[in-house]
């Protein structure tokens, strides 16, 4: 293996360890957690009314209220957020990605993975989805919701807070599942 290839995956590697550092695990900030989710929700209706009905015909949801991410040509991604199935708040989960690629810049935004069936809510908690190269997410604005289907059991919006990053790499985003 090349020098410069190994040491591309080594950072590449580091930048994902690092974002899997910033976990979730006291109560406090479990409570702040769910504290921010209920007050970020009214900006997403605010942008999208329709995304409340769509959340409804699903059988639950994950929602992370501040993802972060950025980077220059590596660039990884983290945050934190809760779930809920059938209206009741089960869980808690962690978001960690990467890509390599033309990656410059960094960006927040808040991201909402709604589960079409239970099918779809157990492969999640089992840790057995994650979101590649293939995945399809909708900018949540006005209107996205109404137009937007399910794909293997799973929809994923996006709603950008802040900053700027241009991107055209490879990467995916993993999810932990934690129970309540």
């Amino acid at each position: 293996m090349k020098p410069t290839i190994r040491a591309t995956m080594i950072a590449f590697a580091a930048g994902l360890l690092a974002a899997a550092c910033a976990s979730i695990e006291t109560a406090q900030e479990k409570d702040a957690l769910v504290k921010e989710a209920t007050a970020t929700r009214q900006a997403w209706l605010k942008a999208d009314p329709s995304i409340e009905g769509f959340v409804k015909k699903g059988y639950g949801y994950a929602y992370f209220p501040d993802v972060g991410s950025g980077g220059f040509i590596i660039a990884g991604s983290h945050g934190n957020g809760i779930v809920v199935e059938q209206g009741q708040h089960v869980g808690y989960a962690e978001l960690t990605g990467g890509s390599i690629g033309l990656t410059v810049g960094g960006q927040k935004y808040s991201e909402l993975i709604v589960f079409e069936n239970k099918a779809a809510m157990d492969r999640f908690k089992k840790s057995e989805m994650n979101f590649g190269a293939n995945a399809n997410a909708v900018i949540a604005e006005q209107g996205a919701a109404a137009s937007t289907a399910f794909t293997e059991g799973v929809a994923v919006f996006v709603r950008p807070l802040a900053g700027a990053m241009a991107d055209a790499s490879v990467g995916g985003q993993h999810i932990k599942y934690i129970a309540k």
